[in-house]
């Protein structure tokens, strides 16, 4: 897992990049796992999703990324001003952006993250001041279900 999720809290995952990872922890699952014998024809199969999720008990690969994302942005929120990351997430960069239809950048997916939440973008620094209330915050997304 650590390796898979190396730099997450910056990535932008469209929908398909997001299935694309469960359907790899599933496989990863899968193999170690290993298949299961049918007790009545004797026969080996393949694990169900319902029967890997029983076996292993632990969290989506996606709510992972989306803890993991509100807690970095929280971090950078408490740094001040004066650092680069904080200005690079906070400020709107300057220019023009090239024709058609904009990336997805990290800003936008932490933007939908406190939407889900029921926070409002321009608070959310206010609110990662708090330390407390940004970690009911952060255990809210990591809450949330996820198709």
């Amino acid at each position: 897992m650590p390796v898979v999720l190396y730099g997450c809290e910056a990535w932008s995952l469209t929908l398909r990049e997001e299935r694309k990872l469960r359907v790899f922890e599933k496989m990863v699952l899968r193999r170690i796992f290993g298949p299961r014998r049918e007790e009545v024809t004797g026969e080996w199969r393949r694990l169900h999703n319902e029967e890997l999720n029983d076996l292993y008990c632990s969290t989506n690969i996606v709510w992972v990324i989306k803890w993991r994302r509100m807690r970095w942005v929280g971090h950078v929120a408490r740094m001040g001003e004066e650092r680069a990351v904080y200005r690079v997430l906070v400020r709107k960069p300057e220019g023009k952006r090239p024709l058609g239809r904009p990336r997805r950048r990290c800003v936008d997916k932490i933007r939908m993250d406190l939407q889900e939440v029921g926070c409002g973008y321009l608070e959310w620094i206010r609110l990662a001041l708090d330390r407390d209330r940004w970690r009911t915050l952060v255990s809210a997304v990591m809450n949330l279900r996820v198709p």
